[in-house]
């Protein structure tokens, strides 16, 4: 053989050999991680015979979400409020056959209270018991915007109604001062609204759902409602999740759910809706670089631009003042009203 036919072998050799390591590393790179196989064992064994079950890895993950607390009342400060005074107790049958079908006046909640004859508190009308007074509301403001002179004419025909059917007389305040104080307090929130939200993006090698639950299970992740999200439960029962964990809703149902292939993961929290004391930002952020570095990921912004840890420092005494505002406005982030009013 000649040394150009040899040197023509060696370096088809090298280049086929090229080739394969390419093939490899680029399998590799688009093979989903998988979670530690002892893990991914225990949660098989947990399924019945023949049947798909979401990957589970722990006790943790299986733990139901709070059970939330009864609905907040009517409150001045967010509704606007109709009394209706009744000639005579009424029952709390009649006046649960006669509410209104639905909950809503336009795009707004509204709601019918009565105060109970024996504890003198405002409620949800309940079977068995029995109703001095009723109070209508209709909430001024949510993320749908202020209410409008329709909605609050809609709220006026509903409260009338329930009224007339249990012999009472509504008050009403003067809609255009209502629909003003609407726009005040719905131009006040937009001002004040702040849902924020870290992308994860993989550096190399996709995760599998398993492996991202997996991970975000060691730092108090649960399994949410919808396919593909985890949550941070709070602290109190009842209370709303502090941060949202949220990746492909369709990697989540895949059928084999192991090949699916996940390269960014969306943390998330809705500050007004999560009480300052939770620390939900310093949360936030130990949680993004612990998965980041656990998953050898990148923490970035929407648009895949790597946020700094000093962007992070200006964020966080931003909200601080944010805080502060809500405070000061009878409006504190995870209060009753904060939740309602930034819903």
């Amino acid at each position: 053989m000649s040394s150009f036919t040899l040197g023509i072998a060696l370096l088809g050799g090298f280049v086929l050999a090229v080739l394969v390591a390419w093939n490899a590393w680029t399998t590799r790179r688009n093979t989903p991680r998988q979670p530690q196989a002892a893990a991914a064992a225990a949660a098989a064994a947990q399924a019945p015979p023949q049947e798909r079950t979401e990957p589970v890895f722990d006790d943790a993950a299986l733990a139901p979400l709070p059970v939330p607390e009864k609905r907040p009342g009517l409150d001045a400060l967010i509704d606007v409020l109709a009394p209706i005074a009744v000639d005579a107790p009424a029952a709390g049958e009649l006046a649960l056959a006669v509410l209104p079908p639905t909950r809503r006046a336009g795009s707004k909640p509204f709601a019918i209270e009565g105060r109970n004859e024996a504890t003198g508190e405002w409620e949800m009308p309940r079977a068995g018991q029995r109703y001095t007074a009723f109070q209508a509301g209709v909430q001024l403001a949510n993320r749908n915007g202020a209410l409008n002179e329709i909605e609050f004419s809609e709220f006026v025909i509903k409260a009338q109604a329930f009224a007339d059917a249990v012999n009472g007389e509504p008050a009403f305040p003067e809609m255009r001062d209502e629909v003003a104080r609407a726009r005040e307090l719905d131009q006040f929130a937009g001002s004040h609204d702040a849902q924020l939200s870290f992308t994860l993006r993989t550096r190399n090698s996709a995760w599998s759902p398993g492996y991202v639950q997996q991970n975000a299970a060691r730092l108090g992740f649960v399994a949410g409602a919808i396919p593909g999200r985890l949550v941070l439960p709070a602290s109190v029962a009842g209370g709303p999740p502090v941060l949202g964990l949220s990746f492909s809703t369709q990697a989540a149902l895949a059928d084999d759910p192991a090949h699916s292939a996940i390269r960014e993961l969306v943390l998330s929290l809705d500050v007004p809706q999560v009480p300052r004391a939770e620390q939900p930002f310093v949360r936030m952020r130990e949680a993004a670089i612990a998965l980041a570095a656990a998953m050898d990921g990148l923490i970035t912004d929407a648009d895949g631009r790597v946020i700094p840890a000093e962007a992070l420092d200006v964020i966080g005494s931003d909200l601080e003042q944010l805080y502060d505002t809500l405070d000061a406005r009878d409006l504190s982030a995870g209060s009753p009203q904060a939740r309602r009013l930034f819903s």
